[in-house]
């Protein structure tokens, strides 16, 4: 670089929905969301809750960028996070050190964060989990970070495999973390309550004796399959 960037940039103004169309998504399972996301929108497998007993959240994202082995940007999104906020780190998946611990998971819940999500590492395993709220993360190690920068706050990351917009909607539960664009979060919604449907009238006749879809025994009769035996 020509010219060192500064330690932290700060957007600080973002549109966030509101938090009734937010309360719309309690509860929703993060597979759900994918189906009226079209099959796609979860973070890579690696990121899942630290306490698979405390997973369940879901809330508009503050961007952290961090990069490896730093954790400057989310300690700022600390002083900045309104209440219901979900801070996700892009660490560039950084497997060495750990960016979130037990303090700040418990200085989070002070705040009134929803949840934390990170593609790098966490540490204070114990201490999270004492902490109740959901962390989600690659993995655990004891090794910590530094907090130095550079980071930015409040722009648009790659976390995980996923593009997150500031103000994007972040849930999770215990399958792993899935990232709604705002712009799509009414026609998820709407989408919701139709595929919930669909799934209990399929799971009804699961447990009552179904061992297959028809569309798929149907494609085995015709002509687009052939057998060799």
């Amino acid at each position: 670089m020509l010219k060192d960037p500064p330690i932290l940039t700060i957007r600080r103004e973002f549109k966030r929905p509101s938090r009734a169309l937010i309360a719309k998504l309690a509860g929703a399972q993060t597979g759900h969301i994918v189906d009226a996301l079209q099959g796609r929108g979860a973070l890579e497998h690696h990121v899942k809750p630290v306490d698979p007993e405390r997973a369940s959240f879901v809330g508009a994202a503050l961007t952290c960028e961090c990069g490896a082995n730093d954790n400057l940007a989310i300690m700022a999104a600390l002083v900045i996070a309104q209440p219901g906020d979900v801070i996700i780190a892009a660490c560039d998946g950084f497997t060495a050190t750990a960016g979130v611990g037990d303090n700040l998971a418990m200085m989070a819940k002070n705040k009134g964060v929803a949840a934390v999500v990170t593609d790098g590492m966490a540490r204070d395993r114990d201490g999270i989990v004492a902490a109740g709220l959901p962390v989600f993360a690659r993995g655990i190690t004891p090794n910590s970070c530094v907090r130095s920068g550079p980071g930015k706050l409040g722009f648009a990351i790659v976390c995980g495999g996923v593009a997150v917009e500031p103000g994007d909607i972040v849930l999770g539960d215990r399958d792993g973390v899935v990232v709604i664009p705002q712009a799509q979060l009414e026609s998820v919604i709407a989408a919701l309550s139709d595929i919930r449907r669909m799934e209990e009238e399929t799971q009804k006749k699961i447990r009552a004796g179904m061992t297959h879809l028809d569309s798929v025994a149907e494609l085995l009769q015709s002509d687009r399959v052939a057998y060799v035996d």
